[in-house]
This record gives structure tokens, C-alpha cells and sequence, in this order.
């Protein structure tokens, strides 16, 4: 295999707080790697040390001749006075220039050398390379190239960067969270891109269906330490069950060695005299070796919820438009005790728009929404992080209660709540300013969560959250009693969680869809893109319908392949839904869900490739 990076030994610290030591990591040519850490653990530092944006304390970095590499930032940075299409061409100076020169030949009389710049054109795929610019940037719905970039938001910016990085011909990308600020459509778009391309990949992402389909290896940064799986997320999640089972059964049997041990040592000192020093010594490394900290496999937050009458939430013909804009005509909707909704729709369509009219935080033009007398709202903003940076975690916690009340009657207090989501002792004595993007997110949704909240509205929780905060959010939400509604782009996550979607479509048109997200996309947006790639080839039959063009039909075998493509067509769907409601159990054990996960990469593999034949077939 060629090699394309080697880092050795490397480590990184920021004061008395260790990242890592001593990692070691190749990268090479074709793989597709997926980093996964929690948040805090280090995985942007680890990036920028990858890509020289930081140097480590110690240990080096080696990479091969002549490699280039694309760096996607969770917060790139542009010259602002750019227009976008001036940004992603300055990406290529060598086609950037003959552009440049063959605009200026134009206007000119030296035909030869206009001849010779087209000629150096069509030998660097010039023509083709602003042709593949405008289709990336279209299907990033970044469609005014003339914008400039100051006028952009922080989404459009991520977007064109995530261009940046795609449109030029690298060795080697390395991407931060490449899912953050894109739609379902995108995301989608994304996964296909990066699976078919012959790019060497390593990115940092939560999303799980992105990490099953694309990546053929995992790391995790776990306690200072790089762990490899060689598979993806499916196998990462078996291996990474096995190993931690291990782990604990190593450390309670040291911990059991350790006490027999001890015995021996706190006898008298002539007593120890007579025996072999090595002993001695394996007592002291047994003791340090003891000291690590068993691994919880299952954790659960089990939060009491206030109770919830009848009467949830009334929606009555809303109304809201800005400027010229719709966003919503006569919409009305009832939640119901138990109703978990997730909405989806295009960026800038107006999924938050409604969740701000129905806090209060920005009024309808007319309508009415209605909660019940017993319904207490947790809202979790897109933006709402406002701590005091100069405080303690555990402060922030405290002063809200001391002690959070779970089901059962029980109670726990501030700091032991904490560590449900992963802030250990040490970092609750953090402060706020110390902490990254992620355990902000992860505290805020703390905050949320600890007033017992009854209907809960959420923009976007999963931004910036580790997998693993994100498996014990996904564990609450599912047994939570009372009402949901969601906006999200995570597909795994709105999977396992909502049972009906609200799908904002633009221009005030919202449908709903009973299921969740992978049935939906099933028996609507599968059949819908059928039917639209359809349309122009049956007009085109019928054109040659009418001009009496000879037009070769299926065979015989093509017809039977054609008739048993549907039955296995609608077979494997059939399999695919059983296998995402069983995911979506809360009882299924472990064993099963590995098992079940697996089978469904395999189905949607099977999916694709029969999808594609039978709309060949379909031609005819």
C-alpha cells in the first residue's frame, strides 16, 4: 500500500491538560478513515497537527512527496471582499491564470497566442473544470456566484468551503465535520460523492449512516489513546463492544490481584527482604494499572418528566411571511401526549422560523398556537449558549438545582449528573471558556434537560455532539413520556427517535409523513425521483412514437430480469423497514442491533445496485 502520511509518537498537551501521547497513524492511498472521539478529546487539535496548522510537543509528521491536500476547518476563514466564484477559481492558479490570460487574448489581435492558451485550455480540462465548479456549488444551493462573500451566513460559508475542497484534484482530504450546516439532500448528495470518488479520505463526523457507507476504517481517541478498527461503523461498534468488555475484565481482575498483593507488601519489612525484588516491583506497576476506571456500556438518563395532561399544543392557521417570502399559509397541527415530530426540509425554508413562533420569540403574521395548562417547554436553540465563561461547569449546573429529580422518585446531585454526560470529576472544576464548541452544546443540552421539561423543542441538538453523547440523548429521547418536535439533518438520529415528519417544501408548502426519515425516503422521495427521471424518456419514446423511429425492445430474459427486479425490489424494502423498527427498540439487545445494522448496509448496498439496473431495463 502507498503510504500518503505517517505521524509518529506524537503528542499534544495545553497547559496541565493532556490530549494524547505518543499516537501513531498512517494513512494510506484509497482508504477512507473516520476519526471518532468525544467532545474535548482532541480530534480538531489532532487535525491541525495532521494538516501543519499546529505542531505537537513532541514527535513528527511525514508526508509524501508532492501530496495534496484539502482541509475542510469547522470555521474556514476567506478574503471577504471575494466574490464565491472568485474564491473557489483562486483554488487553481494554474486555471485560474489561463482564464484570466484567454479573457485578455480576446480582446486582442495576436490570434496565435489565443490559440495556444485555448490549446493549454482543453489539454487542463478547463472547460469541464468551470462546468464541474457551478454543478458543486448548485448542489451546496450556493447559486448567486457573483455574491460576495461578506454577504454570506456561516452555513453558506461551511458550503463553499466544502467546494473548496471537493472541485480541485487532491491526494488527500481531510474534513471537520463535513455534515454540519448541509440539508438531507446535500448530505445525501455528499455520501454518494465521497463513496465513488478515489480520494483518500479522514474526517471527523457524527453522523452514523455517513460513517457506515463511506468509511472502511475507524479510529477512536479514547483515554490518550488511538484504538483502529478495520471495518466500518457496523464492525467499529461490535469490536469497540468486545474490547471494552475486555478492558473491564482485565481491570477487575488486577483490581482482585491488586488486594492479594497488597497483603503481602504491608507485611514487615524483613518479611519482604527475603523475597524476590521483581515482586516488589510488579506490585507497584499492578497497583498503577488498577487505577483506571471501568467502562459503562449502557448509560442511562432517566429524568423525571412533569406530568402531562390531555391538552398538549393547538396550532391554529399560521400565517408568516417576510417581505416577500412565505414560509407559512394556513398551517395547523395538534400534538398529542407522545407525538415525536421531526422536521425536515431545505435550509432557509422556515423549520426554525416555526419553532421561534412557537416559543414566543418571533410572532406569526395571524393564527394562534395554544399549549395545555400542564405543558413546560425546554427549548434547545441553534444558538442559545449563553454562559457565563468565567464560571465552573459544576457552578453552571448548581445554579440551576443542586439536586435533578429522576423517575423513580430517586434524585442525584449536581455533579453526578454531570458525569451522565461524560463530565468527569476533573472537568466539572473546568472552566466554561476552556471547554470546546462540543461540551458547550452538551452542557447547554444539560440545562435543557435538568428543568423536567414536558414538551421539548429542538433546532439542530446534534451539531457538534460526540457519538457517544449523542447514543445517551438518543436513549432518553426515546423513553421520554411526554412531546417532541425536532429539527434535524441527522438520519440515524431522527430514525431512531420521531414517528412523523413535517416536510417543509418551500414557499409555505409543508406535507406530513407518518414513519421516519428512511421511510419516508423510501415510499416518497425514491418513487418521486423515479418517476422524475422517467418523464423525459417517456417523452422521448413517445417523440419516436411519433416519427416512426425503430425503437429495440427487452428480450425475453430482459423482461423476466425486469419483473423479478420488482418483486426483489419491494422484498428488500419490506426487510429494510422490519430492520429499522427493530433499531429502533429500545429492548433489542446489543448482539441484535450489530446484527441488524450490518444487514441493512448490506440491503441499501443491494438497493442501489437494483435500483440502477431496473431504471436501466426502464429505458426501454
Amino acid at each position: 500500500m502507498i503510504s500518503l502520511l505517517q505521524a509518529e509518537k506524537i503528542s499534544k498537551s495545553f497547559g496541565d491538560l493532556i490530549l494524547f501521547e505518543n499516537l501513531s497513524l498512517s494513512i494510506h492511498k484509497g482508504q477512507k478513515i473516520a476519526l471518532i472521539a468525544k467532545n474535548g478529546a482532541g480530534k480538531s487539535s489532532l487535525l491541525d497537527i495532521l494538516t501543519l496548522k499546529d505542531e505537537p510537543d513532541g514527535g513528527q509528521i511525514a508526508y509524501r512527496n508532492d501530496l495534496k491536500v484539502g482541509f475542510l476547518e469547522q470555521n474556514p476563514q476567506f478574503n471577504e471582499t471575494k466574490t464565491v466564484l472568485e474564491e473557489v477559481f483562486s483554488s487553481s492558479s494554474d486555471i485560474v491564470n489561463l482564464i484570466k490570460e484567454y479573457e485578455r487574448l480576446i480582446h486582442s489581435n495576436d490570434s496565435n497566442k489565443l490559440a495556444e492558451v485555448m490549446n493549454q485550455m482543453d489539454q487542463k480540462g478547463v472547460w469541464d473544470y468551470e462546468v464541474k465548479v457551478k454543478q458543486i456549488l448548485e448542489m451546496l444551493s450556493i447559486i448567486d456566484f457573483d455574491q460576495k462573500i461578506s454577504e454570506l451566513s456561516g452555513g453558506q460559508k461551511k458550503r463553499l468551503a466544502m467546494a473548496n475542497v471537493l472541485i480541485n484534484d487532491l491526494d488527500l482530504l481531510i474534513l471537520d465535520e463535513p455534515t454540519n450546516h448541509l440539508n438531507l439532500e446535500m448530505i445525501e448528495w455528499l455520501e454518494s460523492y465521497l463513496k465513488t470518488t478515489n480520494t483518500t479520505l479522514l474526517m471527523v463526523t457524527h453522523d452514523r449512516y455517513f460513517l457506515d457507507r463511506v468509511c472502511d476504517r475507524i479510529i477512536e481517541l479514547e483515554d490518550k489513546t488511538l484504538y483502529t478498527y478495520n471495518g466500518n461503523y457496523s464492525y467499529y461498534l461490535d469490536k469497540r463492544y468486545e474490547r471494552i468488555l475486555n478492558q473491564n475484565a482485565e481491570l477487575s481482575k488486577a483490581r482482585n490481584q491488586l488486594k492479594k498483593e497488597r497483603d503481602w507488601v504491608n507485611k514487615t519489612p524483613s518479611a519482604r527482604t527475603t523475597k524476590a525484588k521483581y515482586r516488589v516491583d510488579a506490585f507497584y506497576d499492578l497497583k498503577e494499572k488498577a487505577k483506571g476506571k471501568a467502562q459503562d456500556l449502557d448509560i442511562r438518563l432517566n429524568v423525571e418528566t412533569t406530568r402531562l395532561g390531555k391538552k398538549v399544543l393547538n396550532i391554529k392557521h399560521l400565517y408568516k411571511s417576510f417581505s416577500d417570502k412565505k414560509i407559512l399559509e394556513d398551517f395547523s397541527l395538534n400534538f398529542t401526549k407522545g407525538d415525536k415530530i421531526g422536521v425536515i426540509g431545505k435550509n432557509g425554508s422556515g423549520k426554525s422560523t416555526l419553532l421561534n413562533i412557537l416559543t414566543n420569540i418571533i410572532k406569526a403574521d395571524k393564527g394562534q398556537v395554544d399549549f395545555g395548562d400542564t405543558v413546560v417547554v425546554g427549548y434547545y436553540q441553534q444558538d442559545g449558549i449563553k454562559f457565563d465563561k468565567s464560571k465552573r461547569v459544576i457552578d453552571v449546573i448548581k445554579e440551576i438545582a443542586e439536586y435533578i429529580r429522576l423517575k423513580g422518585g430517586h434524585k442525584v446531585s449536581a455533579s453526578q449528573f454531570l458525569q451522565f454526560f461524560l463530565f468527569t470529576p476533573p472537568m466539572q472544576q473546568t472552566l466554561v471558556e476552556k471547554l470546546s464548541g462540543g461540551e458547550k452544546r452538551r452542557l447547554y443540552l444539560m440545562t435543557i434537560l435538568m428543568k423536567n421539561p414536558n414538551f421539548l423543542i429542538l433546532d439542530e441538538p446534534t451539531n457538534d455532539l460526540d457519538i457517544m453523547t449523542l447514543h445517551i440523548l438518543e436513549e432518553y429521547l426515546h423513553d421520554f413520556q411526554g412531546s417532541l418536535i425536532i429539527v434535524s439533518h441527522d438520519r440515524y438520529f431522527m430514525d431512531n427517535i420521531i414517528n412523523h415528519l413535517l416536510i417543509f417544501e418551500g414557499e409555505a408548502k409543508i406535507s406530513g409523513f407518518a414513519g421516519n426519515y428512511s421511510q419516508y425516503r423510501n415510499e416518497v422521495l425514491i418513487p418521486r425521483k423515479r418517476a422524475v427521471q422517467a418523464k423525459p424518456k417517456q417523452e422521448k419514446k413517445e417523440k419516436e412514437k411519433s416519427t416512426n423511429t425503430v425503437k429495440t425492445k427487452l428480450s425475453y430474459k430482459e423482461k423476466t430480469e425486469l419483473e423479478n427486479l420488482d418483486k426483489e425490489l419491494e422484498k428488500l424494502q419490506n426487510e429494510k423497514i422490519e430492520l429499522e423498527i427493530e433499531l429502533s427498540k429500545s429492548s433489542t439487545p446489543v448482539d441484535k442491533i450489530i446484527e441488524f445494522s450490518k444487514r441493512l448496509n448490506i440491503i441499501i448496498e443491494e438497493l442501489d445496485e437494483k435500483e440502477m439496473r431496473w431504471l436501466e431495463l426502464s429505458d426501454f
